[in-house]
């Protein structure tokens, strides 16, 4: 066996091969792409037969790079920053550290300490597919949320009827559509009830446009404070390109949802996801995407409840022990279980009795949210390593109080 560290950069990667007994055989400085890639094989082909007996270490589970070292052959160990950190302060003091000296450190921790990591996945590359979009998907959906943070703050500070008109939803398509067109509360008075009626029919209503028009021209009307009126004209055109900014946001994260349903329908274990309750469309590709979907990635549901990071950790020594929410976790699949499991709150009724039950024995709402999201992973879980749909017979079955009541 030979065992290969690489630090990796965008401009170049520095590659370290190691035999047995941890001897330094080879190091070199290579460049990205197809040279640098066809100079790396060839360093390991000076010491290695078959591709099976190489084994890589790199602070990395994405890309090009690491997909180019899977599909040769060699076995890949994606190692996280924060332990590679901690493996370096196992063997130097002094705080020193260079890109080939890191290299070295990962060819040196593949060698001795591989058993305490997991191997790359072998995910298929529809699963990947999935988890690029639904990554997109949720990247755009957090861009929407903070330019709508920033134009509700702006709307509070000069234009209030606003705020009283569209409510929170500042990203419907009624609030788009007469903001562009009234973005001050000047021009917002002045509005005829046929104008903000045009208006909400460009922006895609069409039931009840004149009611709800002639409510919005009455709310909009109404007294409040006012800025001075240079002061709500240079407000009034930040929430125009605001404005613009969110309408196209809107309009993008719709078509990349699209695509995401095409993608999540084809892959074979999206109906065992969409039979669980809380799991739709987005949710159930978040999930998906995520885990990932290589059957041995997980032996147990432990371990996919810690990757996860709804399983608490414990700290005990002597006579204290404490229970704590996971830090160290995959933070975009620990949202969205978390949604998964509030969710399944008015869609599963042992989901119910579950949450219920801790909310009373004094879990917090974000802790019993937690809770309950650990258990629907564990779910998960053995529906795809049986194939089968969620019952929910199974999954929750009833109180015995319950049954002898019924």
């Amino acid at each position: 066996m030979v065992f290969v560290g690489i630090d990796w950069a965008e401009a170049h990667n520095d590659v370290l091969v190691m035999d047995e007994a941890g001897a330094v055989l080879s190091s070199a400085r290579v460049p990205v792409g197809v040279e640098g890639l066809a100079r790396l094989h060839a360093l390991v082909a000076d010491h290695a037969e078959e591709p099976g007996e190489v084994i890589v270490g790199i602070e990395l589970d994405q890309g090009l790079l690491v997909r180019s070292l899977a599909g040769a052959g060699y076995q890949v160990y994606a190692i996280n920053p924060l332990a590679a950190s901690r493996y370096r302060e196992r063997h130097t003091t002094s705080g020193a550290k260079s890109d080939a000296g890191d290299a070295k450190l990962l060819a040196d921790l593949v060698r001795t300490d591989r058993h305490n990591h997991r191997p790359l996945a072998g995910d298929s590359d529809e699963a990947g597919a999935i988890k690029v979009l639904a990554r997109a998907h949720q990247a755009l959906v957090w861009t929407r949320q903070r330019q709508v943070n920033a134009l509700r703050s702006g709307l509070r500070d000069y234009f209030p009827a606003a705020l009283v008109a569209f409510g929170d939803d500042l990203a419907a398509p009624d609030a788009l559509a007469v903001l562009q067109i009234a973005p001050t509360p000047e021009r917002g008075r002045a509005l005829s009830r046929s104008k903000i009626a045009s208006g909400l029919r460009r922006g895609g209503r069409q039931r009840n446009v004149e009611r709800r028009a002639a409510e919005i021209q009455q709310l909009l009307r109404a007294e409040h404070p006012a800025a001075a009126p240079i002061m709500a004209d240079a407000f009034g055109a930040a929430t125009q390109a605001r404005v613009a900014v969110i309408a196209s946001l809107v309009a993008q994260t719709a078509e990349l949802e699209a695509r995401l349903a095409e993608h999540f329908d084809r892959h074979p274990d999206a109906e065992i996801l969409r039979s669980l309750p809380g799991l739709g469309l987005v949710l159930g590709a978040r999930v998906l995407g995520e885990f990932g979907d290589d059957p041995t990635r997980f032996s147990d549901a432990r371990g996919r409840k810690a990757y996860a990071g709804t399983a608490p950790i414990t700290k005990a020594s002597g006579r204290s022990r404490i229970v704590l929410a996971r830090v160290a976790r995959n933070k975009r699949l620990a949202d969205a279980c978390e949604w998964w499991a509030f969710c399944s709150l008015t869609r599963s009724a042992g989901a119910r009795r579950y949450y219920d039950a801790l909310r009373a024995r004094g879990k917090t709402n974000h802790q019993a949210l937690r809770q309950l999201a650990n258990r629907w992973v564990g779910i998960l879980h053995h529906c795809l390593e049986a194939r089968a749909a969620y019952r929910e017979d199974i999954a929750w079955p009833e109180p015995a109080e319950l049954r002898l009541a019924a």
